[in-house]
């Protein structure tokens, strides 16, 4: 019953704007949070369907103790979900007693609207679209394994592994237990969409992170070399973090930045299971950070993924209806943030390359900043062209904006993103890595050793599968 409780909690506080489900979720506490946030999730996308359906049937006239949003989980679990888990407590036979015409009314729901499942009634916009068809990206955590022992350990499992993918359509059309190499990044590993991996031994070590490709891109087009001094300008929740330390192999200084204390414990718990030991995590604002403090006179990169709309959020519009489509009064003041943030990480005197992203398809938020942020630099710094062969570019607002990325769903099989990479002009381009020529795949600068095998876990022998 506690579940229910709990889920209708969530639910009532995004209604009131307290925050996102995700956010709102954790929050709680909650013993199982995958169920708890896949519960709200489920609930939340029928949500107009309930209403109709709790409002025809005449439940909270009838059950006048029963508050709205505890009636919408306990409905939806009724008809739409998996039935009661548990003994459901007292709410369940108050709810059971009514099943007959809550059903009767879904029934007529369905006549009424001409559609014979149950995801035909939802509205458009909250319909499954191009979000389901995004595989499930698999980032090996190299400061733990490395990608031919996962690779091993899935097989062992009983996954099917098809080597290293060709093209898009490859990832698209991935089922059931086969998985692929990423063509880009040699450390990502890519399921179907449905793969879910939240229990999965090697997550719950550290071997595996789960992170969006687009996700991916920041810390490898940044390609700090080990040893190297970095400031990931607003951290939280840390998987960029995670993957700049297995870049570095640990080795060289991390500075990581965020104002939000809960997101910060969450990222140093994170971080210690990922194995990351390079990394000074501080609960302060970016633009608190000086430039002149000689603990940062050695930053050569930093990476900048600051607050944004998230309209490029594959679960925004889930957590925030009407998310993907922000105010101007909104857009206008995280633009200026952004801004701020963007041309204050420019002033680092050792600065040689930066990589800005936001998880926004809001041109106010990409393409915008960084013009007018390379326009007050006074022609210090210069855009990298990088990933020639990447299908979505930045928008033609200004000179050079193609050599920004973009990244949706249709075009690249992720969630929404942009990506500029920025470099010191007195940087001689034959050392821009990204621009020499030569595979794609070859983001660091250092040269590629072979990799040493690791055992995946200590004691692996005692994990499933081993």
């Amino acid at each position: 019953m506690a579940l229910y409780v709990a889920a209708a909690a969530v639910l009532e506080g995004v209604e009131n704007r307290q925050g996102s489900i995700k956010g709102l979720v954790y929050g709680r506490r909650f013993q199982n949070v995958k169920q708890l946030y896949a519960l709200v999730c489920e609930t939340q996308r029928y949500s107009v369907v309930l209403d109709a359906v709790i409002a025809s049937a005449g439940l909270l006239r009838a059950e006048k103790k029963l508050r709205p949003h505890l009636a919408k989980v306990l409905v939806y679990e009724l008809l739409l979900g998996r039935g009661f888990r548990g003994s459901g407590g007292r709410w369940k036979p108050l709810v059971a007693r009514h099943q007959a015409r809550l059903k009767a009314e879904l029934a007529r729901l369905k006549v009424h609207r001409s559609v014979s499942r149950n995801e035909d009634l939802l509205e458009l916009a909250s319909r499954p679209g191009p979000a389901l068809q995004v595989p499930r990206f698999v980032r090996v955590n190299t400061l733990k394994t490395c990608s031919d022992d996962a690779i091993d350990y899935f097989k062992r499992q009983g996954f099917s592994y098809q080597g290293r993918a060709s093209s898009l359509e490859d990832l698209r059309t991935l089922k059931g237990k086969h998985f692929l190499l990423d063509p880009l990044l040699p450390e990502l590993l890519v399921f179907p969409a449905q793969t879910d991996l939240h229990e999965h031994p090697l997550y719950q070590a550290g071997h595996l992170i789960l992170q969006d490709k687009a996700s991916c891109l920041p810390a490898m087009l940044l390609a700090p070399p080990p040893g190297s001094h970095v400031i990931d300008a607003c951290a939280a929740p840390g998987n960029k973090t995670s993957h700049v330390a297995a870049l570095l192999k640990n080795q060289g200084k991390i500075f990581a930045f965020d104002l939000d204390a809960k997101r910060l414990a969450s990222m140093a718990t994170l971080l210690a299971r990922a194995g990351v030991s390079c990394c000074e995590l501080a609960e302060k604002d970016f633009l608190a950070v000086s430039p002149s403090d000689q603990r940062y006179r050695q930053v050569q990169y930093i990476l900048l993924d600051p607050s944004c709309s998230g309209s490029g959020m594959l679960t925004r519009q889930l957590e925030e209806p009407g998310a993907c489509a922000p105010s101007k009064k909104r857009l206008h003041a995280l633009a200026g943030f952004q801004q701020r943030a963007l041309c204050h990480a420019l002033t680092f005197s050792s600065l040689q390359r930066l990589v800005y992203s936001t998880c926004s398809l809001c041109q106010e938020e990409n393409e915008d900043v960084v013009r007018n942020a390379l326009q007050n630099s006074a022609g210090t710094f210069r855009l990298v062209p990088v990933l020639p062969s990447w299908p979505h570019r930045g928008l033609g607002t200004f000179p050079g904006a193609e050599y920004c990325l973009r990244a949706s769903p249709e075009t690249t099989l992720t969630g929404g993103f942009f990506i500029a990479v920025l470099e010191r002009k007195e940087v001689s381009s034959s050392a821009s890595h990204t621009e020499a020529p030569g595979p794609e795949l070859t983001a660091s600068p250092t040269p590629k050793r072979k990799k040493k095998r690791r055992k995946l876990v200590a004691g692996a022998s005692t994990l499933p599968g081993t």
